[in-house]
């Protein structure tokens, strides 16, 4: 008998300390308590960016990977390629991720390596490019220019004979870009191949001869695009002036175009305005939602990478620079760059949990 009543003694404490257990409805929030002990959702995998040679767009890679980093990714050192070859090297998966994916002007690469069932298209992360041909504003005012097709005119074209061969000469885009495309595809559909020369080559060496020309007083004609540091320098409207096209023409892989897909501030420039993806290797978008969840969601605005790709014209174009810029970035916008990491993390905690019953 006394064995007995310490026997009830012993359930009766047992079943007492089951009864002030919480239960699942009661604990504040079981996933995240997993989360903690189980780590960050991006642990132990490695992610490597793709990005082009052009400095000007390596600030918004490092955002994009120092918040991958948040989640606990090991972002690798970023290949740096042209756009023809990063959209191959995602589709093989030698890539995870590019920031610098033109939606309109890279189309055909896109389709190229496998569209959808290879890639995948996430956030808007830089919205309203702009890209087209300007010419310096004192020429354009003295010769009334205002139209890319008037340099059809030999006269006209010879103001911006920088070789001495007769024909204008545009600094213009180098290959495996994509714009070097629509460049050629426009020379032919308006008639400029016999009068307008393409210069190709180095784009950072094109812009800097042309910016020197315009400071010797030489008449310039050249191809920009927006957002880019060189609009801090040659400032359109007050420097130099957007050229007209006179239809819309482009390479039929960007897909059906009309003027107003086109236009800017009132001018058709003939190219598509566009916007800067981040796109990604399908396969390792679907093993990592946290990772997709992430990367849908940042947008940085356009003066932002303009600003900060005038502190590359002015010296400030290292790696440590550009790393450096996107930390005080990110400082500046802590709570938007908090808020995509919070939301991201929301995946983990939404997952459905999977309990074990034991006997």
């Amino acid at each position: 008998m006394k064995q007995l009543r310490v026997l009830i003694f012993l359930l009766t404490l047992l079943s007492g300390a089951i009864a002030c257990q919480p239960t699942p409805s009661t604990q504040e929030n079981p996933r995240k308590n997993a989360i903690a002990s189980e780590g960050l959702p991006g642990e132990g995998v490695k992610v490597t960016p793709i990005q082009m040679t052009l400095n000007a767009e390596h600030f918004q890679t490092a955002i994009v990977s120092k918040a991958l980093e948040k989640l606990g990714y090991e972002v690798q050192e970023p290949h740096e390629v042209t756009m023809a070859i990063a959209f191959v090297a995602l589709a093989n998966g030698d890539a995870d991720f590019t920031a610098i994916h033109w939606e309109r002007l890279n189309e055909e690469w896109y389709q190229k390596n496998g569209g959808e069932e290879k890639l995948t298209k996430l956030g808007v992360l830089i919205e309203d490019t702009v890209q087209g041909y300007q010419v310096d504003k004192k020429t354009a005012a003295e010769h009334n220019i205002t139209r890319l097709e008037q340099l059809k005119d030999p006269e006209v074209a010879k103001l911006f004979d920088s070789d001495g061969n007769g024909k204008a000469n545009l600094a213009g885009c180098p290959p495996g870009w994509g714009c070097e495309l629509a460049i050629e595809h426009h020379l032919d559909a308006y008639g400029l191949r016999e009068t307008v020369e393409h210069d190709q080559g180095e784009y950072g060496l094109l812009i800097a001869n042309t910016i020197a020309r315009y400071r010797q007083g030489k008449p310039i004609l050249f191809y920009t695009w927006l957002p880019m540091w060189v609009e801090q320098v040659l400032k359109p409207d007050e420097d130099t002036m957007w050229l007209e096209v006179p239809y819309t023409d482009l390479p039929e892989k960007q897909g059906e175009l009309s003027e107003k897909d086109t236009t800017y501030k009132g001018k058709n420039l003939g190219f598509a305005i566009d916007r800067v993806l981040v796109t990604a290797n399908k396969e390792f978008i679907d093993k990592h939602p946290t990772a997709k969840k992430l990367l849908s969601l940042i947008n940085i605005p356009k003066s932002d990478i303009s600003a900060q790709n005038q502190l590359i014209e002015e010296g400030e174009k290292s790696t440590e620079d550009i790393l450096r810029h996107a930390d005080e970035w990110i400082e500046r916008n802590q709570e938007t760059f908090d808020g995509w990491i919070a939301e991201a993390l929301k995946v983990e905690s939404e997952k459905p949990r999977v309990q074990t019953l034991g006997l």
